[in-house]
């Protein structure tokens, strides 16, 4: 029976990991198999000082491959909004000033927007994946979701700022939506299948 490979994903949330499985079972990618941080001796992470979203996936993937030894994706990712001129940005989920308040974060960038007319609504949520491998390449991929910034939140699926988040020619907002057309469709989606060709090297099929 063919070797697996392991592949560290660097992040202890199963959704992560189910969605990179889905992506790579869609590109008909086997021999992999996906363990997150919860699989792995704890470690100290990055902290998230990169200027950009490219540079913190990177370091997450660099300290993922460097201390345990495995190929290692990692990502960053947040909003963009145009009216408050790209910000939260790498800020998204600090926003507010509390880590991970996704209640207060949203909160604050709809009072932030306050009455700009729905035609200056725009945003982008926005992924960039890495994939590091010990001794070797360095990738990093950027996906983009466009759409706009609803006057209230709705729908009580996802997390972040999906509630807020109008994806264009959608009238739902992306806690509205399943998790296959979020796949589909989504930021991290389309990082990750940008990866895929990467990933599919290092079974060396």
């Amino acid at each position: 029976m063919p070797e697996t490979t392991r592949v560290l994903v660097a992040s202890r949330n199963a959704k992560k990991l189910r969605e990179l499985h889905r992506v790579l079972a869609a590109a008909g990618v086997d021999g992999i198999e996906l363990v997150g941080l919860d699989a792995v001796p704890e470690y100290p992470e990055a902290p998230e000082t990169g200027a950009t979203f490219e540079e913190n996936a990177l370091a997450k993937a660099r300290d993922g491959a460097a201390v345990t030894g495995l190929p290692c994706v990692a990502d960053d990712s947040g909003i963009e909004v145009d009216a408050l001129n790209g910000m939260p940005g790498i800020l998204s989920a600090r926003w507010s000033g509390t880590h991970g308040n996704d209640p207060a974060n949203t909160a604050l960038v709809l009072a932030q927007l306050g009455d700009v007319p729905d035609d200056r609504r725009g945003a982008a949520f926005v992924s960039a994946c890495a994939l590091v491998v010990p001794g070797g390449e360095e990738s990093v991929v950027r996906g983009e979701w466009r759409g706009s910034i609803a006057r209230v939140p709705v729908g009580d699926g996802g997390f972040g700022y999906d509630p807020v988040f109008v994806p264009d020619g959608d009238t739902r907002s992306a806690a509205q939506l399943s998790p296959e057309e979020k796949d589909a469709s989504s930021h991290r989606g389309r990082a990750l299948v940008q990866l895929v060709p990467a990933l599919a090297a290092l079974t060396g099929r």
